[in-house]
């Protein structure tokens, strides 16, 4: 039996991982790798193993990083069923088909301005001139249908004339609703055939709504083996949802690899309890510059996290109860799901919300944005106001006019609720923005660069660690040390690498065997 590491292996994203039993192939989630976009695209291309040969994946929860190339699987010929929690699957119907448009929107806008450059350039060789402005409209009008909208049968009709080579999505709509078709989710605690003599059971991960840590055994010449794989896993006391597992089962208890997360494993994040004391410290402080607060928040999870604690703060009378754009269509779909998913809520919430009859995600200052004509109307907005948009890194979506027009203005706040990403522009925000506040706000400021302009970093940027959902290295021990688990070797993943090594050597001076596999390297267990 052995395990192959293709993804997050001494890095954050792209987790896949090949458990071969020697009878079946069981993948460990399917994700996309996130980062400088021309890398990340090349490395999304690649499935270093005939898809044809997968028996099962398991999929450990819906964020892109762990399910995002499942549907590429699919379309190039896996037909094994997707494995994961009833909560999962229906977060993934959401997600996926957003992943597929998103990934058809960029493709059709690069071939947009591919074909607009090329009509330019060839437009000039024929008159011998460069185009004039009247000139260059009348082409752009002829591949738009207005604004926002573009002709696109046109621009792939031209692209073919003039032989030019377009974009393709990694996959579209109808690949995502293919895949979706091969999702069986179940209820924690719940064995689950995956392979020959081999079954998963999930426990919960306390990461994000119906995440799991997976427990897989298979049965081998009268002995059991078990693999542990953690997906990733979530912080003690949060809101919402309860917290990781620390009592498993009987049959689950002696591990013989555990395939653990780090991306938190040098790190230490602030307290659980600290954590609404701290948001409405910055709420308070942004409203005394008269500002406007922009939460770049991933849809799923970290978006209903935030409403939480919003609504609490709002029913206290602790800060001022201003308007709270929700600027995401999906973020609004995946707030339902929250919504149809009370069975795994922890007590608290239960207690603070649902036996009062509340909705724990909805107040009356609330506006969930759908159209892109709202989502403008909230950028030109003058009022003090929050505005929660993805995407959770800022590499896309509607977050990113939200800041082209807020990012400039000393009275507006960024806060960072999450982590991000090496090479991401929330990255750079991130490290511009703390060490602008670290010189004292002094000469001139940052400039961070999208949608091909150059803009300066006046806003001010706060990081809230408090609100990660992953569990940091003090929380990742504890898994560990208050469980009822006796674990023998483990393979630390998903985390950058120096987080990843850092969190080995700390492992092994609690005394585990610990390794960090680097990608394509293989894993022999039993």
């Amino acid at each position: 039996m052995q395990v192959t590491f293709y993804g997050a292996a001494r890095e954050v994203t792209g987790s896949m991982h090949l458990l071969d039993t020697g009878e079946s192939r069981i993948l460990l989630d399917c994700g996309m790798f996130q980062g400088r976009r021309k890398e990340s695209r090349r490395k999304n291309q690649v499935v270093p193993f005939d898809p044809s040969m997968i028996d099962n994946i398991i999929l450990s929860h819906a964020h892109m990083d762990h399910s995002g190339r499942i549907p590429l699987l699919v379309k190039d010929g896996c037909r094994g069923r997707v494995i994961c929690t009833r909560a999962t699957a229906d977060a993934c119907d959401y997600l996926l088909r957003d992943s597929a448009h998103i990934q058809e929107s960029d493709a059709d806008y690069l071939n947009y301005k591919t074909l607009r450059s090329a009509m330019y350039r060839i437009g000039g060789e024929l008159t011998g001139r460069r185009l004039t402005d009247r000139e260059q409209k009348s082409i752009k009008q002829m591949l738009k249908k207005g604004p926002h909208a573009l002709r696109v049968e046109t621009i792939e009709a031209m692209m073919e004339k003039f032989h030019i080579e377009g974009v393709r999505p990694l996959y579209t709509t109808g690949d995502a609703e293919q895949a979706l078709k091969s999702f069986d989710g179940y209820p924690y605690g719940h064995p689950v055939t995956v392979g020959r003599d081999t079954t998963c059971t999930f426990y919960d991960a306390g990461h994000i709504l119906g995440s799991a840590i997976s427990m897989i055994t298979t049965e081998r010449s009268g002995r059991r083996i078990t693999i542990c794989y953690t997906g990733d896993v979530g912080r003690f006391g949060k809101p919402i949802i309860r917290n990781p597992t620390l009592q498993f089962d009987r049959a689950h208890r002696e591990v013989d690899l555990m395939i653990m997360e780090s991306t938190y494993g040098n790190r230490v994040h602030d307290p659980v309890i600290d954590l609404k004391p701290r948001f409405r410290e910055v709420l308070v402080d942004n409203a005394e510059r008269g500002g406007s607060v922009i939460i770049p928040s991933f849809a799923f999870g970290r978006t209903q996290e935030l409403l939480y604690v919003l609504h609490e703060l709002y029913d206290e009378g602790s800060v001022p109860r201003i308007p709270v754009y929700i600027d995401s269509p999906l973020a609004t779909r995946l707030t339902r799901v929250f919504g149809e998913h009370p069975e795994v809520y922890d007590r608290r919430t239960h207690e603070d919300f649902l036996v009062k009859g509340e909705n724990p995600f909805a107040f009356k200052e609330i506006e969930f944005v759908e159209s892109v004509e709202a989502s403008m109307a909230v950028n030109r907005e003058t009022r003090p106001h929050i505005v929660i948009s993805a995407s959770g890194m800022c590499e896309a979506g509607r977050v990113l006019h939200h800041l082209r027009h807020k990012i400039h203005n000393p009275k507006n706040t960024i806060l960072i609720v999450g982590f991000m990403a090496q090479n991401t522009l929330g990255r750079r925000i991130q490290e511009l923005g703390a060490a602008y506040e670290a010189a004292g706000r002094q000469g001139e400021a940052p400039v961070v660069k999208f949608f091909n302009k150059t803009y300066p970093l006046r806003a001010r940027v706060v990081n809230l660690g408090g609100f990660s959902a992953h569990a940091n290295r003090t929380e990742l021990l504890r898994l560990l040390e208050k469980s009822n688990l006796t674990v023998k070797r483990i393979a630390v993943v998903h985390g950058e690498e120096e987080q990843s090594l850092a969190f080995a050597d700390a492992l092994a001076k609690e005394g585990f065997a610990v390794t960090v596999p680097r990608a394509g390297e293989t894993i022999r267990v039993g």
